[in-house]
């Protein structure tokens, strides 16, 4: 532990002046790299923030961060929406401390710590319509199938807190979309409120096409084995009661013995042992279930041990890219990866609606494996720079193709670089998920409510049976996450009555 007599403030003063020197210059060079390509003037500051940010992040500051606080300095471990600033007033409080001229830096105004706040709540209204006066974060529904033909369910859903309707291309077909979309306007009109229709395209995403099973209902636990294969049938002369197509034949040829399978975000964990003329043995290695795991038509498989690339849009996207071109409010790119796949998906888009228009079709990025993360500023440059655009922390694949000891970094270092570029974050994959199905939250699923909650501008739920209680829920409890922010959470006359 630093005594303070330790530290001279000097020497911090000396180290803070040398640090805000590298930074800004490599921050600017950053910025004048990307600059030509941001249209949008509302950006700038905030792309000038990310590049300092990013040009800080790159440096081991521990040690500083560690002499600073005995001073009462230690605001270098929060200073993401103001970089620049937070680093001119550490080092003004030092000049101050010393009694050294460190002109022409000085505090600065009070102003410019609010400002990346307040443009972020700008950006997250542009993209998902006004905030309840209750929260600051808004609730985003999976939509399930029956809401096509149930209107009840879509007008409880809007009525007790529903933001953004969410429609997953990768399930269902445009005649229940377009279902799901006329009970949402009606809802709309008879409410008197919006809720933005987001629709997200399936990207290349492999999934279970088709099951032949054997015994036991395509049920697997730790120890059974399956073939899985790229065909649309197939005839084995092994052993084996399970047979389950893959949706993504062409990953066959890029698969090895040893390598890893998931299916339904790691609920099932397997591994292959065998590669045969008809596909591959998998043997199951872990389940989430004691009592092993029912496989299900449509649900993810991951290979996280193969590199392979993909187009971030499909043949089934392009389908799906007609109807969701005339019908969503915002739209979602799975798996993106890089600046190149937002392109290539514009392309796509350019193909289906009026180029006037491009510009203002707000994007919401899928960030689902390392590549995403790693290449997120780039991401963030290229597109946040000309068109209203938010990233979405789709933490089932991230954890897959990541592992789920890398899974609470990698989310942290999104909504770092994301709150550093004044960019807005859907928390989104099995929140509330036991409460979901069940009616009961586990203690982590809260907790995980709070996390996503205070970190991000938007909560997104999936469909289950117990939905429209879980968004209850969800919307007290975030009310409730608000309230810290404007006065006491305890009954403090309460508290020094039993304290004496």
């Amino acid at each position: 532990m630093i005594n303070i007599n330790d530290t001279d403030p000097n020497d911090l003063l000396d180290k803070m002046l040398t640090l805000r020197n590298e930074v800004y210059e490599e921050g600017m060079e950053y910025y004048n790299r990307w600059e030509p390509s941001i249209g949008n003037h509302d950006f700038k500051n905030s792309a000038l923030n990310l590049s300092h940010y990013l040009a800080l992040r790159r440096r081991d500051i521990r040690d500083i961060q560690e002499e600073l606080s005995p001073w009462g300095l230690s605001s270098l471990e929060r200073l993401e929406s103001g970089t620049m600033d937070t680093i001119d007033a550490v080092i003004s409080s030092l000049g101050k401390i010393t009694g050294r001229n460190v002109e022409p830096i000085c505090y600065p105004p009070k102003s410019n710590f609010t400002t990346g706040r307040e443009q972020l709540m700008k950006n997250a209204e542009s993209l998902f319509g006004k905030c309840p006066d209750t929260r600051n974060t808004r609730i985003m529904v999976t939509m399930p199938s029956e809401s096509c033909k149930n209107y009840r369910m879509v007008f409880e859903l809007m009525d007790r807190g529903m933001d953004v309707a969410r429609i997953n291309s990768a399930h269902d077909d445009p005649d229940v979309w377009e279902g799901i979309i006329k009970n949402i306007r009606r809802a709309e009109e008879c409410l008197g409120k919006t809720c933005k229709v987001f629709m997200d395209i399936a990207g290349p995403k492999s999934r279970i096409s088709w099951i032949f099973s054997g015994k036991n209902k395509s049920k697997v636990g730790v120890g059974d084995e399956f073939i899985l294969t790229g065909r649309k049938n197939v005839s084995t002369e092994r052993e084996v009661n399970l047979v389950i197509g893959c949706s993504s034949p062409e990953m066959f040829e890029h698969l090895l013995i040893g390598d890893r399978v998931f299916i339904d975000d790691g609920i099932v964990e397997g591994k292959v042992e065998d590669v045969l003329d008809e596909g591959l043995l998998v043997r199951v290695n872990k389940v989430q279930a004691p009592k092993g795991i029912r496989l299900k038509v449509d649900k993810g498989i991951n290979f996280p041990d193969a590199d392979i690339k993909k187009d971030v849009v499909t043949d089934k996207d392009r389908q799906d890219l007609d109807f969701i071109c005339n019908n969503a409010d915002i739209i979602g790119i799975s798996f993106v990866k890089s600046a190149e796949d937002i392109e290539f998906f514009l392309s796509e888009i350019r193909n289906r609606v009026p180029l006037e228009k491009i510009n203002g079709i707000p994007l919401i990025a899928k960030i689902e494996t390392i590549h995403g993360v790693n290449n997120l500023p780039e991401i963030i440059m290229e597109t946040a720079g000309r068109r209203p655009f938010g990233v979405m922390i789709a933490r089932g694949d991230l954890a897959v193709e990541s592992g789920y000891l890398r899974l609470a970094e990698l989310q942290q270092e999104i909504l770092r670089i994301c709150e550093a570029s004044d960019i807005p974050v859907i928390w989104a994959t099995q929140v509330l998920d036991n409460m979901v199905t069940t009616g009961i939250p586990t203690r982590a699923e809260v907790t995980d409510v709070a996390e996503g909650g205070a970190h991000s501008e938007c909560v997104m739920l999936n469909k289950g049976n117990c939905l429209i209680d879980t968004m209850c829920f969800l919307d007290k409890a975030l009310e409730r996450l608000e309230r810290p922010f404007l006065g006491p959470v305890i009954d403090t006359e309460f508290f020094f009555k039993c304290c004496l």
